[in-house]
């Protein structure tokens, strides 16, 4: 199936927007990411006690985490143009079966998001990203769901785009327990014999979703002040 999706100059391919494909090697001067407990998705109606109202776009650009909150080594990294590219995914039906962008994960219908990345020690291989996206309960959980089951239900598949070939195996694995509903998935994407490991958690709490991906101790680190930020009332 060939779909349109966004990529950067650095070959990123939306999944929530944060599927980073960098031309290097895993960051591994980070700590060994403490064990978590199992992850978890939850079934039927969303009762979460008490929901408030989907924040605005600008709100939820006040509820990324900045420099401040990261810590000495980190800086922020511009938002760059994106250019539309053909991709072709193969060996994955359940993702084709999503169609068009969701193929990729780029199709989160979620007016109100807001996002940040860092790279940290100045390092490309080494970086965390954060998206924030607002909307009802229910549709945010559906919507995650969705992705991520279609993602982590090919445990390997390729990606062709910009005429490179990319290998990915995902891996569904123990999500830190925050929040209401939570995803995390470990990704390897293996382009020119070069492997990069990319770890992905999404926090559902209320009305806000929040998704930390990138180096996998990083996104350990900081996925916890990303929530208590983002979900303050």
């Amino acid at each position: 199936m060939r779909v349109r999706v966004a990529t950067t100059a650095f070959g990123t391919i939306t999944a929530f927007g944060v599927l980073a494909l960098p031309a290097c090697s895993a960051d591994t001067t980070e700590a060994k990411p403490a064990a978590a407990s199992s992850s978890s998705s939850i079934e039927g109606p969303v009762t979460d006690g008490q929901t408030a109202a989907p924040l605005t776009s600008a709100e939820l650009e006040k509820r990324l985490l900045d420099v401040s909150d990261l810590g000495n080594g980190y800086t922020p990294k511009p938002e760059q143009s994106a250019q539309h590219d053909d991709v072709t995914v193969l060996g994955c039906p359940g993702l084709n079966d999503l169609g068009g962008d969701a193929a990729t994960g780029g199709s989160l219908d979620f007016a109100r998001q807001a996002k940040a990345t860092f790279t940290y020690n100045g390092s490309s291989s080494s970086k965390v990203s954060e998206e924030l996206y607002s909307d009802a309960p229910a549709k945010l959980s559906a919507g995650a769901s969705q992705i991520y089951d279609a993602m982590t239900g090919c445990p390997e598949y390729q990606v062709l785009v910009g005429g490179s070939a990319i290998d990915i195996t995902t891996q569904k694995i123990p999500a830190p327990q925050l929040g209401a509903e939570r995803w995390s998935q470990l990704m390897t994407f293996s382009v020119g014999g070069r492997d990069t490991v990319m770890k992905q958690s999404a926090i559902r709490d209320d009305s806000v979703l929040v998704i930390v991906s990138g180096s996998p101790a990083l996104v350990d680190r900081h996925i916890g002040k990303a929530l208590a930020k983002a979900a303050t009332r």
